[in-house]
């Protein structure tokens, strides 16, 4: 190997600023869109972590004061008609229905019990969309992050090329610098998309087990609710 190329390929820069700097401008580009995509998944993920976090305490919260024998009248008058958590919701869908349902008589409206369940139904799928709204974005950044940086290491390649021949040298000095400016744009791109895949699998796993608590509540309540219809 040329000695002298080889010295000169040693006192070129090779940190990630320094490739980022030297990159053309479609390369940075890429690469700003890249950190943008990470960031905007790591913020997803905390945020994600906190509220399902929050979801879970919740609804053991009202699970304890659900099935502490408390009547359900009551417990729904301490919720109020605007509740906060998820669970709480849930339940007062069903028991506003089923105070709805009642005739002035006394007596009950005909479909009660497909009202009550439909009421809840509702409640349920506005959480479930609150609960995963933003996991789109980890997988649109796991998908599509790694060929985005791709491109950018092709393009980045691309125009070492040209350099060389404009330079018409192919020493390790001239080669170098390009080379690893393009590969770092599929380096970032995985960095973005790796985290993003992993995470998406777990809160989506996460968002299905605590949209089956409410399923799950849900059904228990209604079960509750049709042995008073029946009687």
């Amino acid at each position: 190997m040329d000695t002298h190329a080889l010295a000169s390929a040693q006192e070129i820069d090779f940190s990630l600023l320094a490739l980022f700097a030297r990159a053309s401008l479609t390369v940075k580009l890429v690469m700003l869109a890249l950190i943008g995509a990470s960031i905007w998944s790591w913020a997803i993920i905390i945020q994600k972590y906190i509220v399902y976090r929050l979801a879970r305490r919740e609804a053991s919260i009202f699970d304890r004061s659900f099935w502490s024998g408390e009547p359900l009248d009551e417990l729904f008058e301490k919720i109020g008609s605007a509740p906060d958590g998820a669970s709480e919701k849930v339940f007062a869908a069903g028991m506003l229905e089923w105070r709805r349902s009642h005739r002035q008589d006394g007596g009950l409206i005909a479909g009660a019990q497909a009202r009550i369940d439909r009421s809840m139904d509702v409640a349920i799928a506005k959480e479930s969309e609150k609960l995963n709204s933003g996991l789109g974005v980890l997988a649109t950044t796991g998908s599509t992050a790694p060929f985005i940086g791709l491109f950018g290491t092709v393009w980045g390649i691309k125009t070492a090329f040209e350099e060389i021949a404009i330079s018409q040298n192919t020493s390790l000095a001239v080669v170098a610098p390009g080379i690893a400016e393009a590969l770092l744009a599929t380096g970032i791109g995985l960095v973005a998309a790796i985290p993003a895949v992993i995470f998406y699998n777990k809160l989506s796993g996460d968002s299905d087990r605590i949209i089956s608590g409410y399923e799950a509540f849900a059904d228990e309540f209604s079960t509750i609710l049709s042995r008073q219809l029946d009687a």
